[in-house]
């Protein structure tokens, strides 16, 4: 199946030297609802760049297309140099196998509202799957990354137990760490604590901003205002399938300029 949306103009205004992240009029419909009406932005290398904006506004469903878990519907990705979901043979695009895809998607690491962690597998066996299945590492060396990472994320003394033995901050910290272990270089968080007691907000917060400091590249779909005001480089501000405003966290949050911003900051101030 080829695929003539994305014209030769698009394809060759990203130089070699471009960012991490590359994102070009990207849209997406679901049926005749349009839901990314053209997302234009750029994401460099170690940046932190954290979404806000309102519930259906496409933040995640923009996430999900740079993670390949939906096909844009026009515009183009591209991460690290390299066009997502697609190669290109003239004027045209080609849409990639599933085969190709999972190749592209072993960069990208994704962490859901929902853990998704297996029930079934111990800490430690969740986070060795990836490495062993998918890359190939030996188990050992998967057991000892998966120790290093527990580590960091504040939870080795939990390495043999099963999810349903953790709270849900503990699960999602899992959930980083195993998204960590596939080595990648971008991570999407999909707001992250929104199924959390808030009680237990802080302690994924907390491991967020430590790989923000470690430079990793990220980008976060939040509700946490404090959270992008500390860490993220810049904040984007969206609204029904459009990128509003993008700024510092000092334009974005404390002197935005727009109208929908200015109402969307104000209304969750009131709450």
């Amino acid at each position: 199946m080829t695929n003539a949306l994305k014209s030769t103009t698009e394809l060759n205004n990203v130089q070699a030297e471009s960012p991490l992240v590359v994102a070009a009029d990207v849209r997406k419909r679901f049926g005749t609802l349009e839901v990314l009406k053209g997302i234009n932005v750029q994401i460099q290398k170690g940046e932190v760049l954290c979404v806000i904006g309102p519930s259906g506004s496409g933040k995640s469903t923009f996430l999900r297309c740079i993670n390949q878990l939906e096909q844009i519907d026009g515009g183009a990705i591209w991460v690290d140099n390299e066009l997502i979901g697609y190669r290109r043979e003239g004027n045209y695009l080609h849409e990639l196998t599933d085969a190709e895809i999972a190749r592209q998607r072993r960069t990208i690491g994704m962490v859901f509202q929902r853990f998704n962690l297996f029930p079934h597998l111990t800490v430690t066996e969740n986070i060795t799957e990836g490495p062993v299945y998918v890359l190939g590492q030996k188990a050992d060396e998967a057991r000892k990354q998966a120790h290093e990472l527990l580590e960091r994320v504040g939870l080795y003394d939990k390495r043999d137990a099963y999810p349903a033995q953790l709270s849900g901050g503990q699960q999602q910290r899992v959930a980083i760490a195993r998204a960590l272990a596939m080595k990648p270089t971008l991570l999407l968080f999909d707001e992250p604590t929104s199924a959390l007691d808030p009680e237990l907000v802080g302690e994924v917060l907390r491991v967020m901003s430590d790989l923000a400091k470690s430079g990793m590249t990220m980008v976060v779909v939040t509700h946490e205002l404090g959270f992008a005001s500390e860490v993220a480089d810049r904040v984007a501000f969206m609204d029904q399938g459009e990128l509003i405003e993008i700024g510092t966290p000092e334009q974005v949050l404390s002197d935005p300029q727009h109208p929908r911003t200015q109402n969307f900051i104000k209304a969750v101030h009131k709450k």
